[in-house]
């Protein structure tokens, strides 16, 4: 159950890079304000600065979840579990926020939080019984 929580982990991880890449080197073009819902280009140079920040949020928690996920392939279980968890779920904490602050982002928020959500189920499990 671990590697499970593992790989799982590393997924939500690589859509959380992707997700930077996105807000922080690709937000003014016209496919990816697409997919935020930005309705122009001016619009998205008006909120650029704070798309970039938001997108190293996003890489912060990858990275740390990453880091987590190679302490647990060496033999660090302990800090590794913590760290996966610690990164997984502020990844789910965000899209819990997400869908509550706003219900029609329901959808963008199941894709943020599902990997994250199955990752702290399946990681906590497996720790346990580890």
């Amino acid at each position: 159950m671990l590697i499970a929580g593992l790989v799982l982990a590393a997924a939500a991880a690589a859509f959380h890079v992707f997700i930077f890449v996105l807000e922080s080197m690709r937000w003014t073009e016209p496919s990816t304000r697409r997919v935020f819902g930005v309705q122009s280009e001016e619009d998205a140079n008006t909120m650029k600065q704070l798309a970039f920040n938001q997108g190293f949020y996003n890489l912060f928690l990858a990275l740390m979840t990453l880091v987590g996920v190679v302490l647990v392939a060496v033999g660090l279980l302990p800090a590794g579990v913590a760290l996966v968890l610690a990164g997984t779920g502020t990844m789910l904490a965000a899209a819990l926020v997400l869908v509550l602050s706003d219900g029609s982002k329901a959808r963008a928020a199941a894709m943020q939080g599902m990997l994250p959500l199955l990752a702290v189920i399946a990681t906590g499990i497996g720790a346990a019984l580890a």
